[in-house]
């Protein structure tokens, strides 16, 4: 037998002050006493250096939507939803009065993504390793002595793709075709010389449907490919010399801040598209990929299932299992450069210079190991020359490289974690500077996490401890301490 229940909602009395009912234990509480929120504000005001103006909303609620955004992995309508629906999210951002309605408007969120930068979150995370790591320092070396080297360094970069469509070259033409036929119909109806009644002829329809013949079929000729290259080149060059002649009667002005950097972009990939259409080449220096993001660059790769990837490319340090952001950039470059400024921002951070640094084989040119020989630090992998003759000591080298590979393997799961559960896979910013916070903000939120786990652990882990100590002191006080702990239990 069922009995149909009333679904209408029971609860009347809601709660309407956060009066410290709160439990302590949530994961919301936690992190807000964990984040430096003084040196985050230090940060934020720093930004606004006009006192005139309407005030703006308190560093907690900037910083701490960010967070939130990063660690839900919503977008900024949901954040702000989330925001007006759980009490734990109001307290994280410093409200002391529980209110029903949205704390803010969902466009603000851009607007903090701009009041903060890459750099300081990358300062905030340093701050918070400081704070979180709760290992014993050892002992200084003293002052008349150089302090020697400890720890170990794990160096790595990875690609963190934009949520850009994949980029071909048909297709790139067409979009820029489209824009300067827009343009010129903006111009053309904002003209001061209303008499001439011949607008500029783009060949929009013909264009149109030449593209839409190639980009339809699933194999096409090399040569019907260029064909259609060289027609869309053409389109877009009358285009660009119409839209000169229409400025003179006509400011740019009318297009907007947007129609007008496209239009920019679309003469440097005309430029770089004719280039390599009459040289018969595919690649140019700054290749633009996307005419709405003209900063994202392609990353070769190498790898199996992403040989090119288009996004920022990002290399790391991981210290103590901490993973900390050397540099972002949106241009390939050879991360085995990066290794001697990552082993001076380690000495930089803690005093000394790491005993080990353990990275692939692209770290491994002579400028690095000779740098790492005169620092007395040693650097994972083969040894250079012939193996010794010695087979113990050559076991004892492949035991000793299998090992530094395991340690290399950590940074491989950072990755791994920050593309599956952070959302690393896809950052859907499309300004440089924001997508750059985000990544920053993407690794501090993954580093508060851990520490915040392994923190929750070893208090249950002392816990436990204590409760069976107390069990064997109790329980079997005839006995010697030894038999009690043998037989407690587990």
């Amino acid at each position: 037998m069922y009995k149909k229940s009333d679904n209408s909602p029971q609860m009347g009395n809601l709660p309407y002050f956060l009066d410290g009912t709160l439990n302590p234990d949530n994961r919301w509480v936690k992190l807000a006493g964990t984040i430096p929120w003084i040196a985050v504000e230090e940060l934020y005001s720093s930004n606004f250096k006009s006192k005139l103006g309407p005030r703006a909303l308190p560093a907690r609620v900037a910083f701490g939507s960010l967070i939130i955004q990063i660690k839900l992995g919503l977008t900024d309508e949901e954040t702000v939803e989330a925001l007006s629906e759980n009490p734990y999210l109001q307290f994280f951002i410093g409200l002391e009065q529980y209110i029903h309605q949205a704390p803010f408007d969902a466009s603000l969120m851009t607007h903090f993504r701009q009041r903060f930068n890459a750099n300081d979150i990358k300062n905030i995370d340093e701050l918070l390793y400081k704070i979180c790591n709760t290992e014993k320092e050892e002992e200084k070396n003293s002052d008349d002595d150089p302090p020697a080297n400890r720890g170990s360094l794990i160096v790595d970069a990875t690609c963190v793709p934009s949520d850009i469509k994949y980029p071909t070259d048909i297709e790139l033409l067409n979009k820029a075709r489209e824009k300067t036929e827009k343009v010129i119909d903006l111009l053309w109806k904002h003209r001061i010389n209303k008499d001439d009644k011949q607008k500029p002829r783009t060949n929009r329809q013909k264009a149109r449907k030449r593209f839409m013949s190639v980009i339809l079929k699933k194999k096409v000729s090399r040569k019907k490919r260029r064909e259609c290259i060289g027609y869309q080149l053409n389109c877009i060059e009358r285009n660009l010399q119409s839209i000169e002649k229409l400025k003179v009667y006509c400011s740019l002005s009318v297009l907007g801040e947007k129609l007008y950097k496209d239009l920019l972009v679309v003469g440097t990939l005309y430029s770089q598209q004719k280039h390599m259409y009459e040289n018969k080449i595919n690649s140019v220096e700054d290749r633009i990929v996307s005419i709405h993001q003209p900063h994202v660059r392609p990353i070769v790769r190498g790898k199996a299932g992403a040989h090119t990837e288009f996004g920022a490319k990002v290399s790391v340090s991981v210290v103590n299992g901490w993973t900390f952001t050397d540099t972002i950039s949106f241009d390939a470059y050879n991360e085995g450069t990066e290794l001697i400024s990552q082993i001076q921002k380690y000495h930089q951070r803690f005093g000394y210079y790491p005993e080990s640094v353990h990275a692939d084989k692209i770290y491994r040119n002579a400028t690095n190991r000779r740098f790492c020989k005169e620092n007395k630090i040693r650097l994972s992998g083969p040894q250079l020359g012939r193996p010794p003759k010695d087979l113990h000591l050559r076991k004892q080298q492949k035991q000793i490289q299998k090992m530094d590979e395991a340690v290399r393997n950590t940074v491989e799961g950072k990755f791994g974690v920050g593309k599956r559960r952070y959302e690393m896979d896809r950052i859907l910013t499309k300004l440089k500077s924001s997508s750059e916070l985000v990544i920053a903000l993407l690794f501090m939120v993954m580093n508060v996490d851990r520490a915040i786990a392994f923190r929750v652990f070893f208090i249950v882990l002392k816990r436990q401890l204590q409760a069976i100590y107390c069990y064997c002191l109790q329980s079997h006080s005839n006995t010697d301490l030894e038999y009690n702990l043998k037989m407690a239990p587990h």
